[in-house]
């Protein structure tokens, strides 16, 4: 039976190279992989998923409004689809998630999101809590804080290296996004007294 199953982490956690790798390994078996990639922030027309190591593969892009399960069942219709793959999925939609879900249970084909659980101050994305809610499983993909605690937050470090605590939940430009265990994040965000001047906490 299919199922919708979302990959979740914070950010450099390796989401990314997990799903064209797994993409790779259908497509070497000769089966047809569906890739999308959140085209919300991106001005090229042609949409691709790029990792950190160099691994890229071409995606088509979604973006709110798009109906998702008619996009992928007329491909369906006419090239067999065996699984679907979604990069960045915490820019999904409610009803895009549905979508998602409806793929898997009416045209029997598994689909993979892979994306981010919470911004910056600690919130759900839409589309990650729809996916929280509503996939059938879920998969945390990890990586470590500067502590070697598991991280499970992040900080955005504006261009002046500070940590910021306010703003647009999604800032694309020269931001630098740090992965935290959710100790550190607290004290990064000002919530809690640092006990370490490691890393950015501690007097501005």
């Amino acid at each position: 039976m299919a199922k919708l199953y979302f990959h979740y982490a914070t950010m450099n956690a390796g989401k990314t190279t997990m799903l064209l790798q797994a993409s790779y390994n259908y497509r070497e078996r000769g089966m047809t992989t569906m890739l999308f990639v959140a085209g919300h922030y991106r001005k090229e027309e042609v949409g691709y998923i790029s990792s950190r190591i160099g691994l890229e593969a071409d995606a088509e892009m979604f973006r709110d409004g798009d109906d998702l399960y008619a996009r992928i069942a007329e491909h369906h219709a006419h090239t067999t689809v065996h699984c679907v793959f979604v990069d960045e999925a915490q820019f999904l939609t409610e009803d895009q998630v549905w979508q998602l879900a409806r793929v898997a249970d009416r045209l029997g084909i598994p689909v993979m999101c892979y994306g981010l659980r919470t911004d910056f101050q600690g919130n759900l994305f839409s589309g990650s809590q729809a996916l929280l809610a509503l996939a059938d499983e879920l998969r945390e993909v990890r990586t470590i804080c500067r502590c070697g605690r598991k991280a499970t937050m992040v900080v955005r470090l504006g261009p002046d290296g500070k940590v910021a605590k306010k703003g647009e939940q999604v800032a694309i430009g020269k931001d630098v996004y740090v992965s935290l265990c959710r100790r550190h994040w607290e004290e990064e965000m000002g919530r809690w007294r640092a006990e370490d001047l490691v890393g950015f906490a501690g007097p501005r």
